[in-house]
């Protein structure tokens, strides 16, 4: 383990070589450097490589004093742990993002998605926005807090993990083996958003619940067979019968409190206030269905927020084309509402399948699971409406929802500590969204979501 840290120590002591001398830097500028570095440093999930982030951000952070630890079994794959210590009159205050990245296909962008350049006025590079930009700005924060001595009530953590994109290794790994290195009151994660609406306001989305990502897999059998006699039992036959019915039936809507206010809160705004003669049918349970299909014809992504959803996302089966295969599988990504059960979703797709020869069962390995909702009355959410009014007082509103992807913060919740999306950077018109071709950030985005993310650390960590 020792020499493959020194390699990686090795090639990224090039890439924070500035680090000691650069304190005359504006926040913005830092985070500005700090994610062009991070996304110079492929961590594409799989394999991963995660260790070129966690060593890069140890030489940083200990350039400016402030203690760290490389955490993990894997040294390839290590998360990285680093604390400023507080006065103790409060919990500490955890600061999260992943390190690793979904794989880019290099062919579908217009610039190396590695390389971390700037074209006008954006910096592009797979990571941008999922999630090394809210890591770099975290970074930034802890390092400016650092050299002004600023006085905390609590300690600040700053977690660096593995294996958000895939297994959530990394977390789990952390859970179970140096939880008091990372136990704290509140944590700040991925999952927030902002925009901007037509009046002006910008709204800041706090992402206080998550789906449960439910990976589920069907398998459809039948009798193996010559392909020039077509047969009604046929396992593929059987099997795209089976996700065409999943895919048209309705799920049942079941509005959480989160969402329920989350609706309301939307409708004030000009671009949803199609949603006000809506809410009252929503809880009606004759007119419940009907009005979420009316949400589902005018936002698909509000209605995702409604009920539990099923897309399938991968295929196998047979070995040749002119031979009928005795099995063909399929897998779902299923997204279900915190308040049912596994159970409940596997019954229903079987009840709505209806077929004995289609095997549904869940996927093997882990499962995320299921938690409450992070407190809208704690005084971290609390220290977030603050900062965001300071920073925007005449035009910011908060809202809190629950996101239809997923975070390693459910692991957390889990546990008892309540986590919270923070919404740092704006949603840009025309931006890429996440895990898409020509990932990127605006240069003025950065250099804001790293001055909000400075005022909601103050407000939530400071000893005033």
């Amino acid at each position: 383990m020792f020499s493959a840290l020194f390699a990686l120590f090795a090639m990224t002591a090039g890439v924070v070589a500035w680090a000691a001398a650069d304190d005359n830097r504006s926040l913005g500028m830092r985070t500005r450097q700090y994610l062009t570095d991070l996304i110079r440093l492929d961590t594409s999930n799989p394999p991963g490589n995660e260790s070129r982030v966690a060593s890069y951000l140890k030489q940083v952070a200990d350039s400016s004093g402030i203690a760290t630890e490389l955490l993990g079994d894997d040294p390839k794959r290590l998360n990285l742990v680093a604390r400023i210590k507080g006065n103790g009159k409060n919990k500490p205050l955890l600061l999260m993002a992943h390190s690793d990245v979904v794989p880019a296909e290099r062919k579908q962008w217009t610039v190396d998605p590695f390389k971390g350049e700037v074209r006008d006025e954006f910096l592009y590079g797979r990571g941008a926005l999922d999630t090394k930009s809210l890591l770099a700005a975290e970074l930034a924060v802890m390092v400016e807090i650092k050299r002004r001595n600023i006085k905390l009530s609590r300690d600040l953590i700053l977690l660096s993990e593995a294996d958000e994109e895939a297994g959530s290794t990394g977390i789990q790994w952390l859970i179970q083996h140096a939880w008091p290195k990372i136990d704290a009151e509140f944590a700040f994660n991925e999952g927030g958003s902002v925009w901007e609406s037509k009046n002006g306001t910008r709204v800041f989305l706090i992402q206080t619940a998550e789906k449960i990502p439910t990976r589920v897999v069907l398998t459809a059998k039948g009798p193996a067979g010559h392909g020039s006699l077509p047969r009604s039992d046929n396992a593929v036959l059987r099997l795209a019968r089976a996700l065409v019915k999943l895919a048209d039936a309705d799920q049942p809507v079941r509005l959480t409190p989160t969402t329920r206010r989350y609706l309301r809160d939307l409708s004030a705004f000009p671009e949803y206030d199609w949603l006000t003669q809506l809410l009252p049918r929503l809880e009606n349970a004759a007119t419940i269905q009907a009005a979420a299909g009316q949400i589902r014809a005018r936002d698909p992504e509000l209605d995702a927020a409604l009920r539990t959803t099923v897309t399938p996302t991968m295929l196998n089966a047979g070995i040749k084309i002119n031979s009928i295969p005795s099995t063909a599988e399929a897998q779902l990504d299923v997204r279900r509402l915190p308040n049912e059960t596994s159970d409940e979703v596997l019954a229903r797709f079987r009840q709505i399948v209806a077929d004995p020869a289609v095997e549904i069962a869940l996927a093997p390995g882990s499962q995320l699971p299921a938690t409450e909702s992070s407190s809208r009355s704690s005084a971290a959410y609390r220290s977030l409406e603050r900062a965001i009014g300071l920073v925007y007082p005449r035009q910011g509103a908060v809202v809190a929802f629950m996101s239809r992807g997923a975070t390693d913060g459910s692991f957390l919740r889990s546990r008892g500590m309540a986590v919270y999306g923070v919404p740092v950077f704006l949603r840009e018109p025309g931006q890429s969204r996440e895990h898409g071709n020509d990932e990127r950030i605006s240069l003025q985005n950065i250099e804001s979501g790293a001055e909000l993310l400075w005022q909601m650390v103050l407000e939530t960590a400071g000893d005033n």
